[in-house]
């Protein structure tokens, strides 16, 4: 007796349902998907507990007529593949087939659609059991996902808690609002709204209402081209960061995609301008042929495939480095009431109630503000369509010349200029002067210098094949390193950028940065390795400065490519406007 059976279509529909359907998230976006793919402006989804009790999204899209209402919940039944070679020119979001079959058989099902001719209104228990009769005719679909995991009590165990849900599930249509300005997204949860967009096309505008108006003041409109991609967007100024990548937003023609090589060059073009534990707030959208990407990797459609992926990481690095690189970055302390840092759109926790116990967030009072321009000195519109303008300048054009006027706590340098009042701190400031210089003695001929006591070094086994297979690259940069016997190794020489004092202790962190890496990453380790000699190098809190110290570390910070943050991201100078310390001593009044 054959021991191999066909399943039948519900048991293969929950089985795919594991795939296309793991939290609420994912049926908000197979539905809101369907209704971009229908042609809408405008949709509508409203939750009930996080989507865990109903989901409902409305839109008014073109609808479908009675065949196709009762035909979109077969598996594999799609209106956007017709032949082999559409799966290769793939322009809709949806194309697989599985998504509706896949939720209906794990949830109860309402459906209402229109296309303007005849209305149809169709009931599923369980993927089955379907029941269909007329509706009116008004334009567009309803759909109503009731009961989640009902019937696979396993999956609704490891769903997470109404928060995360609800978080996931905002995260999901803030990107989709952004994906597409031109429609107008409304979310809402056990009655209060969410998200609110106007559907008028403006991007930035979008930005506002999803982010408010602290972040969207400070964001920068990008844009590049080569011969294979066109990206367009905004990036953050660096202060603006999270503390997740959930914040970066990527699009491909529209789509929401995760890709981390992506998103390392995202990040690698904010490199020492903030923290590495930060990431900055971008929303990217890249236009490219629809043959040069596969999206056919996996059931949810967020993982993509690039035909020539160097080129397009090649043009976002080179994009927002060049547009960090034009911007003014000195951070200006003010001082705002705790109304004016409050979010436009409602915080998630308050789309809850009382009794969920979900934590109400703190606001602090003191914030830094990036200010760039004279405007920025006076009061400002928070408008949302109000551009930037950002100041164009050489590295020393952008900080006029400053005076010290004496140190505070033996760490931070007060100066002065004509625009306001300076706090510098000194070793972040030398960490990023020694950091240029040595980044720049990298890329040069550097000439070793021997040791009059050579360093030896020993290392588990793993640790020295690795450091083995990179002798190459240090000799490269000046660290003449041989053999010397069992898995030990003895540095003879090192580049003659560093100073005698330290040689030793940066030789053993230039080989701690060799053998940390799990895969050896060239860039990442040049990066590292000048950070690392710059911090070493560099004076220290509570080291005394004379001074015409003080005078040279400010002129030279001032000729610094990037003058605004250490190596680490941390500022190295912020600033009290002149406008600003007359405000607070009531000599100007707003």
């Amino acid at each position: 007796m054959s021991r191999i059976k066909v399943m039948d279509e519900i048991l293969a529909n929950k089985i795919a349902a594991g795939e296309v359907v793991e939290k609420t998230m994912n049926v908000v976006k197979e539905l809101v998907e369907n209704s971009i793919d229908a042609e809408s402006n405008q949709i509508k989804i409203e939750l009930i507990d996080s989507g865990v009790k109903e989901v409902k999204v409305m839109d008014n899209g073109v609808g479908m007529d009675r065949e196709d209402a009762t035909l979109a919940f077969s598996r594999h039944a799609t209106s956007k593949l017709k032949k082999l070679d559409d799966l290769f020119n793939i322009e809709s979001l949806g194309f697989r087939g599985e998504a509706l079959p896949s939720i209906a058989s794990v949830s109860n099902i309402e459906l209402k659609t229109s296309n303007g001719t005849i209305g149809t209104y169709l009931t599923l228990c369980g993927g089955k059991d379907m029941h269909v009769e007329d509706s009116d005719l008004q334009p567009g679909t309803t759909i109503i996902v009731r009961d989640l995991f009902y019937n696979t009590p396993v999956r609704l165990k490891y769903l997470k808690n109404l928060y995360v849900e609800l978080a996931n599930i905002t995260e999901y249509v803030n990107k989709m609002a952004l994906s597409y300005p031109n429609i107008k997204f409304t979310l809402i949860n056990n009655g209060k709204i969410l998200l609110d967009t106007d559907g008028n096309g403006d991007l930035r505008k979008v930005i506002y209402q999803i982010y408010g108006a602290d972040i969207t003041k400070k964001m920068i409109e990008v844009s590049g081209e080569n011969d294979d991609y066109y990206i367009h967007g905004y990036i953050s100024y660096p202060e603006m960061t999270k503390s997740n990548r959930s914040a970066i937003t990527t699009l491909v023609n529209g789509r929401v995609i995760k890709n981390n090589d992506l998103n390392k060059t995202i990040t690698d073009s904010y490199h020492t301008y903030i923290p590495k534990d930060k990431f900055p707030i971008i929303v990217l959208n890249i236009e490219v042929d629809p043959i040069l990407i596969d999206i056919n990797i996996h059931p949810t459609k967020m993982d993509i495939k690039f035909s020539k992926m160097d080129a397009l990481k090649e043009l976002v690095f080179e994009v927002a480095s060049k547009e960090l690189k034009r911007l003014t970055l000195i951070p200006t302390i003010s001082t705002r009431s705790e109304e004016a840092l409050r979010e436009t759109t409602i915080p998630l926790y308050k789309a809850f109630k009382k009794e969920d116990n979900i934590s109400k967030p703190t606001y602090e009072e003191t914030v830094l503000d990036f200010s760039v321009s004279e405007s920025d000195l006076a009061p400002t519109s928070s408008e949302p369509g109000e551009k930037i303008e950002e100041h164009q300048a050489s590295s020393a054009e952008r900080i006029k010349p400053m005076i010290p006027r004496g140190i505070v706590y033996s760490t931070y340098i007060i100066a002065e200029n004509e625009d306001g009042m300076y706090i510098i701190d000194q070793h972040a400031a030398a960490e990023r002067i020694n950091y240029e210089k040595v980044l720049n003695s990298l890329k040069q001929n550097v000439i070793p210098i021997d040791l009059l006591i050579p360093v030896k070094i020993e290392l588990a086994s793993n640790e020295f094949l690795i450091v083995k297979n990179h002798l190459d690259i240090l000799k490269q940069y000046g660290f003449i390193v041989e053999e010397f016997g069992m898995n030990t190794i003895i540095i003879r020489s090192h580049p003659n950028w560093i100073p005698d004092d330290v040689a030793e202790e940066c030789i053993r962190k230039v080989v701690d940065i060799i053998v940390s890496k799990e895969s050896f990453d060239f860039n990442q380790f040049v990066w590292r390795m000048a950070a690392t000699m710059a911090c070493r190098m560099s004076i220290k809190a509570n080291d005394y400065l004379s001074y015409d110290d003080q005078l040279w570390l400010l002129n030279t910070l001032r000729s610094c490519e990037n003058p605004f943050t250490c190596p680490h991201g941390r500022p190295t100078i912020i600033t009290y406007t002149k406008y600003d310390l007359e405000k607070l001593f009531k000599r100007s009044l707003d």
